[in-house]
């Protein structure tokens, strides 16, 4: 934005790095123009539509499990859940550090705490034929400064 160099900008970046990632959708795709960019388009979506927004091929092993027994689906829909509930949280991120005030981004240290304690909710979300476990898992924060 035409400010010195600085870790701010570092963390912008990373910030639009996670939305391109997760959306698979670049800054510079013909869909953003006006006010509508990357970030406004997630951040408009977040919480209830993130399912929406997010690359299909992500979610796409779940949908296929959609078909199975009663049972399965039951451990379908909670690991759907759970991995909506962390592509929520990492859409959070990534809309904070890539927020227009500098003031108003994350701190690096705390991005990595944040996507570890995530990783690891993600990884005792139970998949196909798991059960799951009994480990209580901290939420991860999902509000977004304005």
């Amino acid at each position: 934005m035409g400010s010195k160099v600085s870790t701010y900008g570092d963390v912008y970046s990373y910030g639009i790095l996670l939305l391109e990632m997760f959306t698979r959708k670049r800054p510079t795709d013909e869909m953003f123009n006006g006010n509508l960019n990357l970030h406004n388009f997630v951040k408009a979506a977040l919480p209830e539509r993130v399912a929406e927004i997010m690359d299909p091929e992500i979610l796409r092993e779940t949908e296929e499990q959609t078909s199975m027994t009663t049972a399965r689906n039951l451990r379908s829909s909670t690991r759907r859940y759970g991995i909506l509930e962390c592509l929520t949280s990492i859409s959070v991120i990534g809309v904070t550090c890539s927020s227009e005030m500098p003031s108003e981004r994350m701190h690096m240290d705390e991005v990595a705490a944040q996507l570890i304690s995530i990783r690891n909710k993600l990884l005792e979300t139970p998949r196909r034929g798991e059960r799951q476990t009994s480990h209580t898992i901290r939420p991860v924060p999902t509000t977004i400064i304005v």
